[in-house]
């Protein structure tokens, strides 16, 4: 999809695979405001827990998320304000459906919101994550919300080890667990042409470094490159993958 508003469009594009998983608990979704161009909101939802509870968790993410941007009015509502609404509804939304669901469903979230003067604003809770590439160039990256990750920020491990630890997919904070859920926001500032952003979760960035990402967003449109992207994830995992989800964003001159 593109979206064009003053001096640049959004072109954007979204990826799901279910990988080598029997059930499919990943969602993605790319929403562009209904009553205002060049504003829009791009989240991934990774659930966790039992045959349907994950993907009921992450069902919750996406339909809260809609009903929240259906109200938003850009350049006029906080956007901070409004990605952390999203986190909180959704882990309480979460908690309700746990009442019925056979197995505790959580989900993780990674959410863009872009307003029309190009000013980004995002949230990210568990080890979905969110990069910010400038061309080829990573200019930043979300952290995770995971054991390893507080392994990493301590210096006990490094990057590379963390992707290999038998314990990298411990959480240490989510959606819809029975701890207040962590809303960590981040003020990405104006974008320029030629930034990407990119959301996904674990299943994509694992087989990924930064810069492989970075060439591969930089090089080819959204479509294509969500293509590449999941096609060698598939490739690398060797018949052992995750669910993957991708939401790419990109700022491209009219």
């Amino acid at each position: 999809m593109t979206q064009p508003t003053s001096g640049h469009r959004l072109a954007a594009a979204t990826g799901l695979h279910r990988g080598d998983r029997m059930y499919q608990q990943d969602q993605v979704e790319i929403l562009p405001h209904q009553r205002v161009p060049g504003c829009l909101l791009a989240l991934i939802a990774d659930g966790m827990g039992g045959k349907s509870g994950g993907r009921k968790a992450a069902d919750q993410v996406l339909l809260t998320a809609k009903q929240l941007f259906e109200r938003y009015t850009p350049m006029r509502d906080d956007p901070a304000e409004a990605l952390k609404q999203l986190v909180l509804e959704s882990h309480l939304m979460i908690k309700l459906t746990a009442i019925t669901a056979e197995e505790e469903p959580h989900s993780t979230v990674a959410a863009i919101l872009i307003d029309p003067s190009r000013d980004c604003h995002i949230v990210h809770a568990g080890d979905s994550r969110i990069y910010h590439f400038r061309g080829p160039e990573m200019v930043s990256r979300t952290s995770d919300h995971s054991f390893v990750q507080r392994l990493v920020d301590e210096g006990q491990i490094s990057e590379d080890e963390a992707n290999t630890h038998p314990q990298a997919n411990l959480l240490t904070g989510c959606l819809g667990t029975q701890q207040d859920p962590p809303i960590t926001l981040h003020h990405v500032g104006r974008l320029e042409i030629g930034d990407s952003l990119l959301a996904c979760s674990d299943g994509l960035w694992h087989y990924f470094t930064p810069r492989e990402l970075g060439a591969i967003v930089h090089t080819l449109p959204p479509r294509e490159a969500s293509e590449m992207l999941i096609g060698k994830a598939r490739h690398r995992a060797r018949g052992g993958g995750d669910n993957l989800s991708l939401a790419l964003v990109r700022i491209e001159a009219l």
